[in-house]
C-alpha cells in the first residue's frame, strides 16, 4: 500500500496515499450543502440540548432553559378536549338512557363515545368486536345472564357480576363433582340430560335417570325447562349458547367444578355518563333487548 500522496491524473484530486490492486482512493472534499446541514445539525443539537429536556441524570434529568414538559402539554390537550366535549357530556348525564337513545345527536355521541371506552376497557376480555371467546360472554347475541335492556346493562356495568361492589351481581354454578355433592355417575347422566336440552341426541336411559336429578338440583336455577333465570344469572341450557363451550367433555366440566367468571365493577372507575355510553353501546350491537 502506498504511502505518499500524489494528484490523481484523470480527476486531478489528490490521493489519500491509499491503494488496493492498483486502485487510488481519492481525498475527494465533501460537497458543501452537505456539510451545511451537518454542521447545522450540530447546531440544532446544542441548542435543543440547553433549551429542551435532553440529559438523563442520576435522580432526574435536565428541564432546559424553556422549561417544556411533555405531560403538561399532553394534560392540556385532554384539558381541551374535555372542555370540547362537556356539552355533550353534561347531556349523558342528565338525560335518561331512553332519552339518549331517542335523541340522534345524543345517541351519536353516545355510541362513539361506548366505543372508545369499550376499547379501552372492556375489548381484553369480550374482544374488540364484543364476539366474546371461552369464559367471556358474547355481547352480539341475543343471551343475556342478566337482562339485555338498557337499564340491565347500565346495571351490570356499574356493579359487575361477582365483584367488589356490595351490590355486585352475585350467582354461583355448584361443583358438584369437585365438592362430591353429586357421583360421577350422577354427573354423566346429568351431561346427557343437557345435551338433549339442547335438542341434539343424547343416551335416552341417562336422560330418564337425571330427570329428577335435574327437578331437585339444577330447576331450582335454571327453570323446570332449563330455559335459564335472569333473576339468578343462570344460563338458558336449551338455546346452544356457551359460555364455556358445547361439547359432552365441556359440560361435563361445568357441572364436575363449576366456574364462574368475574366482571369488573365499573361504578367508581367510570363516570355516570360514561356508564350511559358503554350501555348503549353495547345495547347498540345488536343482542339489546
Amino acid at each position: 500500500m502506498a504511502t505518499d500522496k500524489e494528484i490523481d491524473s484523470h480527476s486531478g484530486t489528490e490521493t489519500t496515499g491509499h491503494e488496493w490492486d492498483g486502485i487510488k482512493e481519492l481525498n475527494t472534499p465533501l460537497p458543501r450543502w452537505w456539510l451545511t446541514i451537518f454542521y447545522a445539525c450540530i447546531a440544532f443539537a446544542v441548542g435543543y440540548w440547553i433549551l429542551m429536556p435532553a440529559w438523563p441524570l442520576a435522580n432526574g434529568y435536565t428541564h432546559g432553559l424553556l422549561g417544556y414538559h411533555q405531560r403538561d402539554a399532553v394534560m392540556a390537550d385532554i384539558g381541551k378536549l374535555q372542555s370540547f366535549r362537556a356539552g355533550e357530556a353534561a347531556g349523558l348525564d342528565k338525560d335518561s338512557l331512553e332519552q339518549i337513545v331517542a335523541s340522534p345527536k345524543l345517541l351519536q355521541f353516545a355510541e362513539a363515545e361506548g366505543k372508545s371506552v369499550f376499547g379501552d376497557n372492556c375489548a381484553p376480555c369480550h374482544g374488540s368486536g364484543a364476539q366474546g371467546s371461552r369464559g367471556f360472554p358474547n355481547l352480539n347475541d341475543d343471551d343475556w345472564l342478566w337482562g339485555g335492556k338498557l337499564e340491565d346493562i347500565q346495571h351490570t356495568i356499574t356493579v359487575g357480576v361477582r365483584s367488589t361492589s356490595p351490590d355486585t351481581r352475585q350467582s354461583q354454578m355448584p361443583a358438584w363433582g369437585r365438592d362430591h355433592m353429586l357421583t360421577p355417575a350422577q354427573i354423566n347422566d346429568l351431561t346427557e340430560y343437557v345435551v338433549h336440552l339442547s335438542h341434539r341426541p343424547a343416551d335416552a336411559a341417562a336422560v330418564q335417570r337425571a330427570t329428577k336429578l335435574f327437578a331437585d338440583n339444577c330447576a331450582p336455577c335454571h327453570g323446570p325447562e332449563g330455559k335459564g333465570s335472569q333473576q339468578f344469572g343462570a344460563p338458558n341450557l336449551t338455546d346452544n349458547i356457551w359460555l364455556y363451550g358445547p361439547t359432552r367433555a365441556d359440560i361435563h366440566d361445568q357441572i364436575w367444578n363449576g366456574h364462574g367468571g368475574v366482571m369488573p365493577t365499573w361504578g367508581g372507575r367510570l363516570s355516570p355518563e360514561t356508564i350511559k355510553a358503554l350501555a348503549v353501546y353495547v345495547h347498540s350491537l345488536g343482542g339489546g333487548q
